[in-house]
């Protein structure tokens, strides 16, 4: 038996910039964090001559071709892993709510079964087949920043080039900037679910006409790595994070709608210094950065939503447990 544990993420600016509708014409980049929260992967020979799925539902499935989950079915075809196999995935945050599930699945998928053949894969080669796997083979109209945030673990300045390369840059930071900014966080739950596919591909099609947005949104990545790096200035990484969360909802392609906005003012009025809606937006989770003595108040006046602790995973993809 073998079991991954993969990092959901946190993209903190340049979002759709690493969109191919965006970076084939010039780099797109994303900063973003690795969080404390998982999709656990494990996988097991099983005696039947079957392949037992169990995820939110259960399938049993005679062939590989018969698999009806995509991304377990194109992950055994890519690994060459065949009938007499039982694969269980759990995840700490549901599905379409903004945290890039789908591809820390993915990955942590990739990572099990090549384990469980006793082979050795980097991240980088984690991320690109988790890529492959998403957007060439089941052609989901998704950027690249989940697959390379959840192999990689960490903070990370992420650039997506024009001839397909990614390159993965830590950003250095200072212990005590990094708790500052996890004691200042919130992670709160709009209790939508968004079909973010829907509005990826919206955003992918109308690329052309919002590139100057684009463009300010990828240089705002850079601009809020400098302001964090060192000994960095949370206010004026919280300042800017506001000014990201302006420039995606310009873009439209309902990325955002009524009831968010009323959320974020509301959250704005009580003490909230910036905030982002995480993921292609619609719904999901809003991470927002305000004072600690702030958060009492910012969570009465939006009804006291559901939450999740913040805390950056310094790791990405890994094996925890092996048996026999």
């Amino acid at each position: 038996m073998i079991i991954s544990q993969t990092p959901y993420r946190v993209s903190f600016a340049g979002g759709g910039t690493d969109l191919p509708s965006f970076y084939r014409q010039e780099s797109g980049a994303v900063l973003s964090a690795a969080v404390q929260k998982h999709m656990y992967v494990t996988v097991t020979k099983r005696f039947e001559p079957t392949i037992r799925v169990s995820y939110t539902k259960t399938e049993i499935a005679e062939s590989v071709d018969e698999v009806q989950h995509t991304l377990v079915r194109e992950a055994l075809r890519m690994t060459g892993l065949g009938p007499h196999m039982e694969i269980v995935t759990i995840g700490d945050v549901p599905a379409g709510t903004g945290m890039g599930s789908s591809s820390t699945l993915t990955v942590g998928l990739l990572n099990a079964m090549y384990a469980m053949q006793g082979r050795v894969t980097s991240p980088r080669q984690l991320a690109a087949e988790a890529c492959k796997i998403e957007i060439d083979i089941l052609g989901s109209p998704i950027g690249k920043q989940d697959q390379y945030a959840a192999a990689f673990g960490g903070l990370n300045y992420i650039r997506f080039n024009p001839d397909e390369s990614v390159d993965v840059q830590p950003v250095p930071c200072a212990p005590e900037t990094l708790e500052e900014l996890e004691r200042r966080a919130l992670v709160l739950y709009t209790n939508q679910k968004r079909d973010a596919n829907t509005i990826l591909k919206k955003q992918s099609e109308g690329t052309a006409a919002k590139l100057r947005v684009l463009r300010e949104m990828r240089d705002l990545a850079s601009e809020m790595r400098s302001v964090i790096s060192g000994r960095g200035n949370i206010d004026e990484f919280a300042r800017l994070l506001h000014c990201g969360w302006e420039l995606k909802r310009s873009l439209g392609f309902g990325i955002s709608d009524e009831r968010v906005d009323q959320w974020y003012e509301a959250a704005r009025k009580a003490g909230a210094q910036g905030g982002k809606l995480l993921g292609a937006g619609g719904g999901g989770f809003v991470f927002l950065l305000a004072p600690p003595e702030r958060h009492e108040a910012i969570r009465e006046a939006l009804g006291r939503p559901r939450e999740i602790d913040f805390k950056i995973d310094r790791l990405g993809s890994r094996i925890i447990f092996i048996s026999g």
